[in-house]
Order: C-alpha cells, then sequence, then structure tokens
C-alpha cells in the first residue's frame, strides 16, 4: 500500500462555507471513529493488459484525487484518504487480494469505502472486501450493480479485466445477484449473452436506457438484495463525455440517467462501496472524463445517508 498524496486546490477560506475536497481529506489511520467516506487507490494496467486493452489506467487514481480535490462542499464532511494498492510485476492477484483486505478493513470499521481505478479487475478486488467483511451473514444477498458497456463475463484462463464478474458468479452462485446498466450489444458476443443466461444475469441494453426504464430496473434489482457494490465502468458513458477509457462508447448512456441511477443507489441505504473503473488519463481530453467520474463520486458521497456532511 503506498501512503495517501496530498490533496491540494484551491483554497477561499477555512469556514464551512468555503471547504473544498483538498481541505477536508486526511490521511486515514485505523481506529478513526466510523462513519467517514474513506478513499483507496487501485493503480493497475494489468487486468486490461491481460484483455488486449489500451493501458493507461494504472494513473487513474491519482487523476481521480485530482479532478475531486477543488470541487466545493456544502459544509464540513468527514473523508479520509487509506493510500493506493499498486499491482506491480504483473501481480494482479496479489493486489486484488490486498485491496480486499483493505476494504473489508474499512467496512468492519464501519466507513463507506470508495475505490479509484484501475482497470476493471478492481472490481473482483472490491468484491473480495465486501465478502469478507463482518457486514455479510450467511443470509446476507450481496448485489453487484455494474453501469458498463460490457458483461466482463470472459471465460479465460487467465483473470482478466474481461473477467471479474464470472470470477465472482462462478465462486459465489445464488449468493450474489449480478445486474448490469448499459450493455451495448455490437461490443459483447452472442457467448457473452449466453454466458449471461447461463448465470441469470439481469441486464439492460443501451439503447433501452431511457430515465423511466433504468430507474424501473434498479428498483427490481434493489428489491431482492440486501447489500450492494456498485461498480461504475466510465466507457458506460458516451465517448464525447467520457473518451478517457480504453474502449469509447459509440451510443453510451447519458450523464444525466447515470446519475439518477446513482441517486437511487445511493438512497436505498443498501450502498456499501463504490468503486470506478477505466480512467485512462493518456487518452482524455481536457481531463473530461476525470471531471465527470468525480462529478459522480461527489455526488455520491455527500448523498449516502450514513456519511452526510456534519457541523
Amino acid at each position: 500500500m503506498h501512503p495517501a498524496p496530498r490533496w491540494t486546490g484551491r483554497t477561499d477560506g477555512t469556514a464551512p462555507e468555503h471547504l473544498r475536497w483538498h481541505q477536508v481529506v486526511e490521511p486515514y489511520e485505523p481506529g478513526t471513529e466510523p462513519g467517514a467516506c474513506v478513499f483507496v487507490g487501485f493503480a493497475s494496467d494489468e487486468g486490461v493488459r491481460r484483455n488486449k486493452g489500451r493501458v493507461g489506467a494504472a494513473a487513474g487514481p491519482d487523476a481521480l484525487r485530482q479532478a475531486l480535490a477543488p470541487m466545493a462542499l456544502t459544509g464540513p464532511h468527514r473523508a479520509f484518504d487509506a493510500g493506493t494498492v499498486t499491482v506491480a510485476d504483473e501481480k494482479l492477484e496479489e493486489g486484488q487480494r490486498d485491496l480486499g483486505a483493505t476494504v473489508s478493513a474499512l467496512l468492519d470499521a464501519g466507513h463507506f469505502p470508495i475505490v479509484l481505478g484501475g482497470g476493471h479487475e478492481i472490481a473482483y478486488g472490491t468484491y473480495l472486501g465486501v465478502a469478507g467483511s463482518t457486514r455479510r451473514t450467511s443470509a446476507t444477498r450481496i448485489g453487484i450493480l455494474n453501469l458498463d458497456a460490457h458483461f466482463d463475463l470472459r471465460a479465460d484462463p487467465v483473470p482478466s479485466s474481461g473477467t471479474p464478474f464470472r470470477q465472482i458468479l462462478e465462486a459465489e452462485g445464488d449468493a450474489v445477484r449480478y445486474a448490469v446498466l448499459g450493455i451495448s450489444q455490437p461490443s459483447n458476443t452472442a457467448a457473452l449473452f449466453g454466458t449471461a443466461a447461463k448465470f441469470d444475469v439481469r441486464y439492460l441494453l443501451d439503447d433501452e436506457c431511457d430515465p423511466a426504464t433504468s430507474l424501473a430496473f434498479v428498483e427490481d434489482f434493489l428489491a431482492e438484495v440486501d447489500l450492494v457494490h456498485l461498480t461504475i465502468d466510465l466507457d458506460v458513458l458516451p465517448a464525447s463525455v467520457a473518451p478517457g477509457v480504453s474502449a469509447p462508447a459509440a451510443f453510451g448512456i447519458p450523464l444525466p440517467t447515470i446519475q439518477a441511477v446513482c441517486d437511487r443507489v445511493t438512497a436505498s441505504g443498501k450502498l456499501a462501496v463504490v468503486d470506478v473503473a477505466e480512467l485512462n488519463p493518456r487518452l482524455d481530453i481536457d481531463n473530461r472524463t476525470a471531471r465527470t467520474a468525480a462529478r459522480l463520486l461527489h455526488r455520491i458521497t455527500t448523498r449516502h445517508i450514513p456519511y452526510r456532511t456534519v457541523g
């Protein structure tokens, strides 16, 4: 685990009405009073490399921090940064286990982890954290809601950014409900649709994602689960909004719809953890993708009921 970087940005004053994220985020220490949002980075290109994508997502965590840092808050907020798990020397599985241990510890301490990626292999590490935490009991059904143009259900022999949800479903079966909003039919083979049917994966195609249909889809999903892992692959957004990803979307889901979905999940009281994947700063234009992702995270964290602004 690499130490948390220093968050920096414009300072207009130190009174509550002047605060921005960089003024409230502190380095995380075990024993911190429960009820805070805690950022964790996952710097990894290995999953994308194995999946034959365009590498560069390892720089995503710091780009997300930099985009979020100057955003203004409505008041004081308890927020911390636990540092970054860095995948080196092709040791993806080790990095995922380290991320899982970090997320479990944060959940067990009563915090709300926000995991910054990194390729979508981040989702498997985040899930290990949810599955290994004390918040999961034998009666708990975990729901994974993936906002993504891709199923990521590949049957490759080596884990990658294209395999995380198949790995989870093969290990967990009916204990997990996996749903995907934003699937692009041209970007997923018939074999992947067949795998989705095999594992009873519910999905909504990108050209069906009008606001009303999307929210109804999410409502049905929420009704069947006890704890939610929200994973946002930024290639779910149109390429004009999110150009800085390995596989930009030719169609994509409009940002207001994605925001409404995130709002509904946050308001459910079931959201345990959120991760953001596939930001590739070297492919971004004017930090457009990073700023969009940061805006979504800003909204989720400040609206998460148990961790709302205080003071």
